[in-house]
């Protein structure tokens, strides 16, 4: 069994990221302070805690104290807006900046209720963060929650883990750290060694959390509904209903086993990635073990040149695995973000990829995942007629013009080159084109996508995220896509089963689309270059004439 042990040399040793199995980034948050809220010497959950309530009173004062945190900062936030934006024209600059400014003060309010109510709120602004529809003064201020820890004491972790292992730990294991490796909003990872000298993580969910998501999932859904019964255009249910999805996939982790020897087993024959071993004996829906794998996060890219690897490739090794899952497997990790993927020096091209974290997969409907390699295609060549067919198909009609924009940056009009962003005139025509959306079209939007549509959003926005860490250009996400859109394709007449001259034409049908899309690709940039050219030329020549009339001057003044 490979045990996931890898030297480095000794200057990387201090920055090495001792992770398995659940992301270090997604943390917990701060206690809210219940006598004095700016007091940082005693919490409210840490004075139930230790006082003598039963079990049962404590878990009803610590959701009344939660909800009613949550109820109140919403409350907040709908007065805030409706006086704020009281009587201003939609369509004014004074309406836009106010906008922004009610936007910026409502992020922090949800950000602080996050810090305070801990647990699923500080997931849930993680995933609201991870969307990139939502206004940026509401993504750049709940980032901050992505690089929280607050790990629960070892006595309440020691508890579930005899609880669901049912006997002595020092049976099990010749070591165990108390201090955990990583703390999430749901689970920490602790290290140990088992009797056989096998180095582990053993990833424990914190107690009491399914009773506490029942509560606050459904404090979430009740105050969605009064802030679309007060703006009626801004409707959030999907979002709950997609959180409340996500989540409850999140706490079996017996599924989270499942899906990780899954996403094994479709990568077997890829020497770029690893998937840490499960040790199902000693797995429980709330307890997970399995291989202790070291390496660097994935946007690390200091670590990552201080080991010798080129952060490029790292990014284009990183979007081919992932473009592999949703257009070929179908199976789709969905919550990549830096800390659920590792970077080991040890492979066969001087580096792997170790994915961590299966708790969140999405496994795509045929129709759906044939239907966006066939989106992907059109995007590329910017078919304009397939695009708006395939958004009839979505169920999203006339909002498909936006497809090209959300995921290559270009309008469905465009004729500026794939990868390089848009030109002056085609930002300005859009700009004042989305001036005419109302929050009701962006709902409207959101809700008509299908149920596979939003984690591939969520994915694709995180991809996008680690590949700009990383210095890699768009371009080579687009021809990861490219090719595993058109293969994803080829995957419809299932060459396994057919006859062998079958197979082979349409392998070689692949490959000449793939060639097709590439040869767009490249003429594109040739076409981009050539514009720069041209421009550098009429440069040179304009400050040519420039030289020679002030020499002119210069020698006539003489």
């Amino acid at each position: 069994m490979r045990t996931g042990i890898f030297k480095f040399p000794a200057k990387a040793k201090t920055r090495l990221y001792l992770v398995a199995c659940a992301g270090a980034a997604t943390a917990t948050g701060v206690s809210f302070h219940a006598f004095n809220p700016n007091s940082p010497s005693l919490s409210y959950d840490s004075f139930l805690r230790s006082s003598i309530f039963p079990e049962k009173i404590l878990t009803v004062s610590h959701g009344v104290i939660r909800s009613s945190r949550a109820i109140y900062t919403i409350a907040c936030t709908v007065v805030d807006y409706k006086y704020s934006l009281y009587g201003l024209p939609i369509d004014s600059y004074e309406y836009l900046q106010k906008l922004s400014e009610v936007h910026s003060r409502s992020a922090k309010r949800i950000q602080n209720l996050c810090e305070a109510n801990k647990g699923f709120y500080v997931k849930a602004g993680q995933f609201v963060v991870s969307l990139r529809q939502v206004p940026k003064e509401y993504s750049s201020t709940l980032s901050s929650l992505q690089d929280q820890t607050a790990p629960c004491d070892f006595k309440a972790i020691k508890k579930v883990l005899i609880s669901n292992l049912g006997q002595d730990l020092s049976e099990i294991f010749l070591s165990l750290d108390e201090q955990p490796i990583a703390a999430a909003s749901i689970a920490q990872v602790h290290r140990g060694t088992l009797k056989d000298q096998q180095e582990v993580a053993i990833k424990v969910q914190y107690p009491g959390l399914e009773n506490q998501m029942k509560l606050d999932t459904s404090i979430m859904s009740f105050l969605s509904k009064c802030i679309e019964w007060f703006f009626p255009e801004y409707r959030f249910e999907w979002l709950v209903s997609e959180f409340v999805e996500t989540i409850s996939l999140e706490l079996d982790f017996i599924q989270e086993a499942k899906n990780s020897e899954r996403t094994a087993k479709n990568f077997k024959s890829n020497d770029m990635v690893w998937v840490p071993y499960i040790f199902w004996e000693l797995t429980t829906r709330q307890v997970l073990t399995m291989e202790f794998c070291r390496g660097c996060k994935v946007d690390d890219v200091e670590f990552l040149k201080e080991m010798g690897i080129n952060p490029i490739k790292v990014a284009r090794a990183l979007v081919e695995v992932y473009a592999e899952m949703i257009f070929i497997h179908g199976f789709v990790h969905g919550d990549p973000h830096p800390g659920n993927i590792l970077v080991s020096p040890e492979g066969r091209y001087g580096f792997s990829l170790v994915l961590l974290d299966h708790g969140i997969y999405k496994q795509l409907d045929e129709g759906f995942r044939l239907d966006y390699c066939e989106l992907w295609k059109a995007l590329i060549l910017l078919d304009s007629k397939k695009i708006q067919q395939l958004g009839e198909c979505f169920g999203v009609g006339k909002y498909a013009r936006y497809f090209p924009l959300i995921f290559t940056g270009r309008t469905i009009d465009s004729k500026s080159p794939l990868g390089r962003g848009m030109s002056s005139d085609e930002k300005r025509n859009l700009k004042q084109e989305l001036r005419s959306l109302q929050m009701e079209d962006i709902s409207s939007f959101m809700e008509s996508l299908p149920p596979e549509f939003l984690i591939i959003l969520r994915t694709d926005g995180l991809l996008r995220s680690i590949l700009r860490k990383l210095g890699a250009s768009q371009r080579v996400r687009l021809l990861a896509y490219a090719k595993c859109a058109l293969y994803g394709l080829s995957l419809r007449s299932n060459p396994q089963s057919d006859f062998p001259v079958k197979a082979a034409l349409s392998r070689l049908k692949t490959n000449i689309s793939y060639l097709h899309l590439r040869l767009v690709l490249v003429l594109d940039l040739l076409s981009w270059m050539k514009k720069i050219r041209r421009l550098l030329y009429t440069l040179t020549e304009r400050m040519s004439v420039i030289f020679a009339a002030t020499s002119s001057s210069i020698l006539k003044g003489a």
